[in-house]
């Protein structure tokens, strides 16, 4: 787990301090070469600084360990800071859009050629910052990682299409075609739809990642198997697998023989749980409720009652 975390906050520090020298990079070539579709993109690295610190925030807490406020851990910490990645993505996609749109209303002038260079450089360098950083979040099932990822990925494309507008503008000066000059705010203009799509993307993801969603019983088959195995179970009665940021908490009901003693059928309960943890990283904690086995009238979990066997009439 320790190591999980030290990997993750370095992912974490590398989108910061590359973030960081891309914007200023960025805004500072954009203003040599008045382009404002690189102004643009380096306002979006900039917010990808703020992003990256919320995802490093998000990684510390959830790190923490449960306590009594929080029995089940810290984990939904990482989708809260992918939610505040959404919402700088937002407002930064508005606040492109904005510029962009001004700039129809002002006259004007083809970027310098360095600025070309500026976002051909951006571009390769943020989709090395994506691999990097999607690869990580997928190896640490970290959401955070991965939506910051995905911030770097929307830089690409952000670079790309400052690109084309740049190049148009320059194009367009130098063959006297005066349209081809609005290529620059038009690029910004994509840029900001380009945005605002991620932070949809990446906003939807996490908000249902913080409902507690139930994982399907196509992903719990192994689990089952393991818990099913341990001596002394007779059948699951229930079982859900609940996703808590990284990881995940399992509420599991098992039948037993009813004429065991208690201190027993609490040692079928202890080995349940070890099993999976011990079998499953991703397994953070396990929560096991003994039922006492009964193959006439099995147990049923009646969606809000009280968790009491429910018996069938026979006619």
């Amino acid at each position: 787990m320790e190591n999980r975390s030290a990997q993750a906050q370095v992912g974490a520090w590398v989108g910061i301090i590359g973030n960081i020298a891309l914007a200023a990079a960025k805004l500072v070539i954009g203003w040599i070469a008045d382009s404002r579709a690189l102004i643009a993109d380096a306002a979006h690295s900039a917010s990808d600084v703020v992003g990256s610190v919320a995802v490093l925030i998000g990684l510390r807490a959830a790190d923490r360990p449960p306590d009594k406020e929080h029995p089940y851990g810290h984990g939904k910490a990482e989708s809260i800071a992918a939610i505040i990645v959404s919402v700088l993505l937002i407002f930064v996609g508005f606040e492109i859009g904005l510029a962009s749109y001004n700039s129809f209303f002002t006259p004007l002038a083809a970027p310098g050629v360095i600025a070309i260079w500026a976002a051909v450089g951006s571009a390769v360098i943020k989709e090395a910052m994506f691999r990097y950083k999607y690869n990580l979040g997928k190896k640490l099932n970290s959401q955070s990682l991965i939506a910051n990822a995905w911030e770097h990925r929307s830089d690409v494309y952000s670079s790309i299409a400052a690109l084309v507008g740049i190049g148009a503008s320059i194009i367009g000066a130098r063959y006297d075609i005066p349209w081809l000059l609005y290529g620059d705010p038009v690029a910004g203009l994509i840029v900001s739809l380009l945005v605002l799509q991620m932070a949809y993307s990446i906003m939807k993801e996490s908000i249902y990642s913080t409902l507690d969603p139930v994982l399907p019983e196509e992903e719990t088959g192994d689990l089952r198997k393991v818990a099913e195995a341990v001596p002394g179970v007779l059948r699951i009665d229930e079982f859900r697998a609940r996703v808590h940021g990284h990881y995940q908490i399992v509420d599991i009901k098992v039948g037993v023989d009813p004429h065991i003693t208690v201190e027993e059928g609490h040692s079928i309960g202890k080995e349940v749980k070890h099993a999976l943890m011990s079998q499953f990283p991703q397994v953070r904690d396990v929560f096991v409720h003994i039922n006492p086995y009964d193959d006439v009238f099995p147990y049923h979990s009646i969606p809000g009652h009280m968790e009491e066997p429910q018996r069938d009439v026979i006619h």
